[in-house]
């Protein structure tokens, strides 16, 4: 279970100037943890030691970062329940989605250590020309400097560690703000982090307010800024990040269609969980379903069977597969958003109900597009069906979005699923399969307002490493 109180790291130490930040089981209510909370000064005082630690940091040899990322392995390998039921209690998460996604910071940070040791360069023929003859070029990736993380509340552990584990292994300093609903994930892997003798100076993880955090967005000495969270904040993040290179992981609302030539037993047990695993508070989580119009009834009636089937209720409980939305604010807004459907002509299949910040498992159809339960981010347990009989007009309607994060495409026809790839403007196409589903070290990222550049260890690592060239003439 949780500490009663836990202090942010600046500089890689501890420290507690108070618990002001009060953390709340999302089930049960009522405060489970008190977390320091940095102000401008200690967040200037971090900024100024990563810029300190830079040097050292950039000197570390590929198996001494390699080295550091394999003992967080080791760490978090020991700690597996602690980390699972601190997800369960800050995140609502229930505790198999929980132990998921603390396998999934391993993995991150297992590749990382991996990849620590594969920052290549390559030679460059420059006698292309007559007039460079007698000269050679070779160019390497260095370090691009200290870097600003801001983390977001549903994946508190793997999508902090898809900042972390890849600066690591660049050798770049960092400081990262962690969501203040969330923020024990972030610094349970500092507790680890700490005891790996990293350079002083080399991170710092500081849970603040928004208003108070302007420092890591617009700070000059700060070489990039990657933040996961909302499109509205993150293209704001951007407008004030100045010089630096900025890389925005944002909001989806995934299509996935089913075709005529799907396993429709298949396709609704994949589909269940990519809608509803973690009460749907995921940015590619499924919130559009398209079904060909000669299989619809069938499909729709094995999926709001299965959904009718799901269990929600109190996330440390082994067989709980709906947990609590992230706050009853949340909660309200989506049982609006579901109502607003229905006056617009929708049908409630299954579900449809809040009770506090529980948000029963739904299903709609006759949903208008032009209604935010179809256009906009959902982020909760609620996705709506729609049929179609024409392939190319249902990857039309999957790009009739401002997002483009992933999609996913249930279909045997090979020539579809090229079409698909070719077509759709997404960051990903998944062929037999959701757009939930992710690997670690994919590349991973959306276009449109779904944000800009990929994360995945290896593609995280270009952007935070710059090329730099060397010429020799040999006269």
């Amino acid at each position: 279970m949780l500490r009663e109180t836990y202090p942010f790291y600046l500089a890689n130490r501890p420290e507690a100037p108070n618990f002001d930040l009060e953390v709340h089981d999302k089930f049960r209510g009522g405060v489970a943890a008190k977390v320091a909370m940095a102000d401008g000064t200690a967040i200037e005082r971090a900024i100024a030691a990563a810029r300190e630690a830079a040097p050292a940091m950039r000197e570390m040899a590929a198996y001494e970062r390699s080295e550091v990322l394999r003992r967080c392995v080791a760490s978090f390998e020991e700690r597996r329940d602690e980390l699972a039921e601190s997800l369960c209690i800050e995140a609502g998460k229930p505790i198999r989605d929980a132990r998921g996604e603390v396998g999934r910071l391993i993995d991150t940070f297992r590749v990382a250590s991996e990849e620590a040791t594969r920052i290549y360069g390559e030679v460059l023929p420059m006698d292309v020309t007559a007039r460079a003859r007698g000269y050679s070029g070779f160019w390497k990736r260095v370090p691009i400097g200290p870097c600003s993380f801001i983390s977001p509340f549903n994946f508190p552990l793997n999508l902090a560690a898809h900042k972390i584990a890849p600066a690591i292994a660049a050798g770049c300093p960092f400081v990262l703000k962690p969501a203040s609903l969330t923020p024990i994930g972030a610094l349970l892997i500092a507790e680890v982090l700490s005891e790996t003798g990293l350079p002083e100076g080399a991170f710092s993880i500081l849970p603040c307010r928004r208003d108070g955090a302007d420092l890591f967005t617009t700070d000059d000495r700060l070489k990039l800024l990657s933040f996961t969270g909302s499109p509205e904040v993150g293209w704001a993040l951007k407008a004030k990040a100045g010089k630096k290179k900025v890389v925005l992981e944002l909001g989806g609302n995934a299509a996935c269609i089913v075709d005529e030539d799907a396993d429709l037993e298949d396709a609704a047990a994949r589909i269940l969980i990519g809608a509803f695993y973690q009460s749907g508070q995921s940015c590619i989580g499924v919130q559009r379903i398209l079904v060909h119009a000669s299989i619809y009834k069938s499909f729709r009636d094995r999926l709001v069977e299965k959904t009718r089937a799901l269990r929600m209720g109190d996330p440390l409980e082994e067989d709980t597969f709906i947990g609590p939305i992230i706050s009853e604010k949340e909660a309200r807004r989506l049982e609006e958003w579901v109502r607003e459907a229905e006056e617009a002509g929708g049908r409630v299949l299954c579900g449809g109900r809040r009770e506090g910040v529980m948000m029963e498992a739904t299903l709609l159809e006759d949903v208008p597009r032009n209604v935010r339960l179809v256009c906009k981010e959902a982020f909760g347990p609620v996705a709506v069906l729609s049929s179609f009989e024409d392939f190319d007009a249902a990857l039309a309607e999957v790009d009739d979005s401002e997002f483009g994060l992933q999609a996913g495409i249930f279909t045997r026809d090979l020539y579809k699923a090229q079409r698909a790839w070719d077509r759709l403007e997404v960051g990903g196409v998944v062929i037999g399969d959701v757009p939930s589903w992710r690997v670690d070290h994919m590349p991973y990222g959306g276009v449109k307002d779904s944000g800009l550049g990929r994360e995945g260890i290896r593609w995280a690592i270009e952007d935070m490493t710059e090329i730099r060239l060397l010429v020799i003439r040999t006269p």
